[in-house]
C-alpha cells in the first residue's frame, strides 16, 4: 500500500499534462514579451560563493518563434538577435549564446497568474573580473512573467 501511495503523491507527470490547452498555447506563441521583478545575484566573497536578491525591472521581448525550427529572434537592446526555441514537456526554453561567452536562458512554464500571464525565470550565466554597475558581471536569476502574443508586437 506505500508504494502505491508513494506513486500517487509523488507523481512525476510532466506539468504540462495538468494543463494541455496553456502548453499548445506555447507551442503556437509567436511573440513573448516577459518582465522580470525581482533578480538573485551570485558573487564569490573570500572564494566562497554568495548571493543577493534585490527587485529588479527587467523586459525581455522574443519574436518570430518557431518551435518547429527550433528558432526564435530576441530583442536584446543592443538589437534583434537570432536564438533557439526549445519546446520539451510544455516547457518553452529560449537560449542566447554570445560569442563573447556568455550563455541567457529563459524558460517559459505551463503556469498562468490571475490575469493571465505566464511564470518565467531568466538566468545570465556571465562572469567579469570587475563589478561594472548596470551591466550583468556576475551570475543573475530574473524571476517574473510573460505575455503570449501581445497585440501589436511583431
Amino acid at each position: 500500500m506505500g508504494t502505491v501511495l508513494a506513486a500517487v503523491v509523488f507523481d512525476p507527470q510532466p506539468a504540462y499534462a495538468q494543463n494541455s490547452e496553456l502548453a499548445h498555447k506555447l507551442a503556437a506563441a509567436k511573440n513573448i514579451v516577459c518582465s522580470f521583478t525581482t533578480q538573485a545575484t551570485g558573487n564569490w566573497t573570500a572564494d566562497k560563493p554568495t548571493a543577493a536578491v534585490t527587485t529588479a525591472k527587467l523586459e525581455i521581448a522574443f519574436f518570430k518563434i518557431d518551435v518547429d525550427e527550433g528558432t526564435a529572434e530576441e530583442d536584446t537592446g543592443f538589437g534583434r538577435s537570432l536564438i533557439v526555441a526549445r519546446l520539451s514537456q510544455g516547457y518553452l526554453h529560449l537560449m542566447h549564446t554570445s560569442d563573447a561567452g556568455p550563455l541567457y536562458v529563459t524558460s517559459i512554464f505551463p503556469k498562468t497568474t490571475a490575469d493571465g500571464r505566464v511564470l518565467a525565470a531568466h538566468v545570465r550565466m556571465e562572469y567579469l573580473p570587475a563589478a561594472v554597475p548596470g551591466f550583468t558581471s556576475r551570475p543573475e536569476l530574473y524571476v517574473g512573467t510573460c505575455q503570449l502574443n501581445k497585440p501589436g508586437v511583431e
